[in-house]
């Protein structure tokens, strides 16, 4: 039952609907409903999250729920108990008058990354390398969404000299090609060949041994990042999918 639960709960991470479980009370007197400790959490939560590892808990901006982060299986996440303290609530937090994701955002802060960590020897870059901003974009040619972020990138660079981006070849498993592309990309170091890419246009043969997108595969999964597009931003936050440029000079400004 319990591993029923946590693949349950687990689904539910991926995609961004709300479901809520309910915890076992004996009793409703609400007197200690405003204070939740990460050791009561862990005791709500050992059923539904086994092994679980509570890392912070704080109040949401909703005022009625609890947020409690939780590691587990090597992964970060936000959930959410409500002041009664019987009810799990898994999906999205959404300020609707901010127009803020409030889970992706957070899901972005405790996930962070050493991004002075991450080599950038294969990587393609947008803008001036000696910019101050520098972000990490994990890509895939033949990603539709990779592209569209790509368009919008080349509007950021065009108005900002202070932000540069890096571009790191990520084919994914489903895309099929896409290695190869991939690859004739970082051997030739070609941009060009990336807007081919895009547009769908026929690419040549990689002339050049290389383990780069190897490297990167194996690097994302470290990182977590198990889609396209992925950014990792100068502070750290890694952004998943598709932003626009104004959204995206936003992001960068928000250290």
């Amino acid at each position: 039952m319990k591993k029923i639960m946590l693949a349950a709960f687990m689904m539910l991470l991926l995609y961004p609907v709300a479901y809520t479980y309910g915890f076992s009370s004996k009793g409703e007197d609400c007197s200690k409903c405003h204070t939740l400790t990460k050791d009561e959490a862990a005791t709500l939560l050992k059923d539904i999250i086994p092994n679980g590892k509570i890392l912070d808990v704080r109040m949401t901006q909703l005022k009625a729920l609890w947020e409690v982060d939780v590691e587990t299986q090597g992964r970060k996440m936000p959930v959410y108990v409500d002041f009664s303290k019987k009810y799990l609530v898994s999906g999205t937090l959404i300020d609707i008058k901010g127009k803020k994701n409030l889970t992706e955002e957070r899901l972005s802060e405790i996930n962070r990354v050493d991004a002075s960590k991450i080599p950038l020897k294969d990587a393609l870059v947008m803008g001036s390398k000696d910019a101050r901003d520098k972000v990490i974009v994990f890509t895939d040619p033949d990603c539709p969404y990779c592209a569209k972020l790509h368009d919008e990138i080349k509007k950021v660079i065009m108005e900002r000299k202070d932000i540069a981006f890096f571009i790191k070849m990520f084919p994914l498993p489903s895309h099929k090609g896409a290695f190869e592309k991939s690859k004739v990309i970082v051997c030739e170091k070609s941009l060009s060949l990336l807007d081919d890419a895009f547009a769908k246009k026929q690419l040549p043969k990689a002339n050049c041994k290389t383990t780069a997108i190897d490297d990167n595969i194996k690097l994302a999964k470290k990182l977590g990042i198990t889609g396209t597009p992925a950014m990792v931003m100068p502070d750290g936050r890694v952004v998943s999918g598709y932003r626009d440029a104004n959204v995206l000079k936003n992001l960068i400004d928000r250290k």
